[in-house]
């Protein structure tokens, strides 16, 4: 079975050779910005044995937005539109990608949640401030990145040739805002992103990140429609065969924890090989491994091809 077929196979829950396997990280320094990020994405993925491809948006985190100052200054943001250089840069990255892969695999471009987005381009202490003095103001504002982020997703599919969008969905951390808030203020600019995607692809990915390490209200994103879901097991501590069962029996994405001290940075070859064949066990069908998020860019990526390898030996 081809790594395409076995990617689509695996996130429409039909039956595969094998699970597939998948895993990315944040490229550093000058590996994330231009040509250098293309040429470290096809280092990376035009050597070890993994079966699809996530293209990174490092050096595009913060949107640009213009100087905000007080809650009311969210109002004068505006959507970037199609030609705007944060945009089009993005995209030219995702072909060059696309293009310069050795093996016909599933590629699928990080999508910033609009929320994510404008903490980046301003800061989180600012943003959870001015959305308890002014939300509506900063609604407004979600509301036209999401136009932008959307717009990217749109563009990854159709023009960069991606298979779909990895969305990311972050800020429902419980010690953040209540499930009633973030539903009411933050939902609507994630679902406008992820509802747009799911019109250019069917295949598109829910990434519910647990970036500060405080578990999440899973409950926001439970009924968000994606095709598979990704969400950080070792915090949420919620093991893939129950999250399956909570998101509705979608295909999930994950198994190894990324963080430094986890298995798949320490663990010995024999060991992790071990973890990735339990999981199949767990997740019968509809299961990609990876990990709960990014893996340390500076891991020794021969762990990586270890999982990769896992199966081998039984489908010789």
């Amino acid at each position: 079975m081809d790594k395409k077929t076995r990617l689509l196979h695996a996130m429409n829950r039909l039956p595969v050779d094998r699970p597939p396997v998948g895993f990315w990280f944040h490229f550093p320094g000058e590996e994330g910005m231009g040509e250098k990020c293309v040429a470290a994405h096809l280092a990376y993925y035009n050597s070890i044995g993994v079966d699809f491809a996530k293209v990174m948006c490092d050096n595009y985190f913060a949107y640009p937005l213009p100087k905000i100052q007080k809650a009311s200054d969210w109002r004068q943001v505006r959507p970037l539109g199609g030609e705007h250089p944060f945009i089009r840069q993005q995209i030219e990255r995702v072909k060059a990608v696309k293009e310069g892969l050795k093996d016909d695999m599933c590629v699928f471009y990080n999508i910033l949640a609009p929320f994510s987005s404008i903490r980046n381009g301003s800061s989180d202490e600012m943003v959870m401030a001015h959305l308890k003095e002014d939300p509506a103001a900063v609604m407004q504002a979600l509301e036209a990145v999401a136009e932008d982020n959307a717009l990217i997703a749109e563009k990854a599919i159709v023009e960069g040739g991606c298979t779909g969008a990895y969305c990311n969905v972050q800020g429902g951390e419980r010690d953040r805002m209540s499930y009633e808030q973030y539903r009411e203020q933050i939902t609507p600019s994630d679902r406008l992103v992820l509802d747009h995607a799911n019109r250019f692809s069917a295949n598109n990915i829910l990434h519910c990140c647990g970036w500060a390490g405080v578990p999440n209200r899973l409950e926001v994103w439970q009924d968000y429609p994606a095709k598979a879901v990704n969400w950080a097991v070792f915090i949420e501590g919620m093991d893939l065969a129950e999250g399956q069962r909570f998101f509705g029996g979608k295909a999930v994405l994950g198994g190894f924890d990324n963080r430094p001290g986890g298995l798949l940075c320490t663990g010995g070859k024999e060991e992790i090989q071990a973890f990735a064949r339990s999981l199949a066990q767990q997740v019968p069908s509809g299961l990609i491994i990876g990990a709960d998020c990014t893996l340390p860019a500076d891991i020794d990526r021969q762990r990586i091809q270890w999982v990769a390898d896992a199966f081998a030996a039984q489908n010789a």
